[in-house]
């Protein structure tokens, strides 16, 4: 399961159509569940009407982010697409520890990225469809003052599980700059280890032939499941060694070239409507 909320939705076409003017008239919260039953994908882009903020909560729509007892309580109530089924109930997410470290992604300092939760604990218990889950978790949140594509050409996101700790990898090739390379494991407390990152590993080309890769002691990785195939960008479970142990990750691989194609853009309210 993956939840994202948005303000000025990064990878809406009303928001670049609109040539990036109020991002607080494109906000969405995107839910995307993967099981045995099949899929529900909602991404259901809303207008600044429908967006409330105080200190600890976050409302977009029907939907809403609150931070409560030290946890982070996702109420969900969305409907998916293409085909217009409920997703509709409520995530808990219990971060081990707060990372209060920040990234800036380039040097102008335009994309921050912050690991807030590392490590977590989430809870699941949906109406529709009816599913309860408890397991781990992970949350963290990007903020930038310009488009994704502007500074990026393409980039890709590993997270694993390693015992009680976690390890990410984080790549990004820079339009204006080097390669941004970053491994980090983070323990449960909290404590954080950067790492040398290993070699890349390459993974099969989607069915969209986007280009996917990981890091890997020995530079090769294996994909296992496919969660999301769009034109631009993909979500899987790959396997590869990381510190001489065999790791599950969870990758995702995004290419901002592909995304910026007029062609791809006009694809998209296909699975991203929007209500004004």
């Amino acid at each position: 399961m993956t939840v994202i909320a948005f303000i000025g939705s990064v990878f809406s076409p009303y928001y670049a159509w609109s040539g990036w003017a109020d991002p607080f008239n494109h906000c969405a919260v995107n839910v995307a569940l993967y099981g045995p039953r099949g899929a529900r994908w909602a991404m259901t882009e809303r207008g600044r009407k429908s967006l409330k903020r105080t200190r600890d909560v976050l409302l977009i729509g029907p939907s809403s982010l609150e931070w409560r007892d030290g946890a982070l309580t996702i109420r969900v109530n969305e409907i998916a697409a293409p085909l217009p089924k409920p997703i509709r109930g409520e995530i808990v997410v219990k971060p081990l520890a707060i990372n209060t470290k920040e990234f800036s992604l380039e040097s102008k300092g335009n994309h921050i990225w912050r690991p807030i939760a590392p490590v977590a604990r989430v809870s699941l218990d949906l109406d529709a469809p009816d599913l309860r889950w408890k397991g781990h978790g992970y949350f963290d949140t990007n903020a930038g003052d310009e488009p994704l594509e502007r500074a990026f050409a393409f980039w890709t996101w590993s997270r694993a599980n390693i015992g009680d700790d976690a390890a990410i990898l984080y790549d990004a090739e820079r339009r204006r700059e080097a390669p941004l390379s970053l491994a980090l494991r983070f323990s449960a407390s909290g404590e954080m280890e950067t790492l040398d990152p290993p070699p890349l590993a390459p993974l099969p080309l989607t069915k969209w032939r986007v280009q996917r890769r990981t890091r890997a002691d020995d530079g090769v990785a294996q994909a296992l499941r496919s969660f999301e195939d769009a034109p631009f960008y993909s979500r899987s479970l790959v396997a590869a060694k990381f510190r001489g142990e065999t790791i599950h990750w969870v990758n995702e691989s995004l290419s901002l070239d592909r995304f910026a194609n007029p062609l791809i853009r006009l694809m998209l309210p296909f699975r991203m409507p929007r209500r004004a």
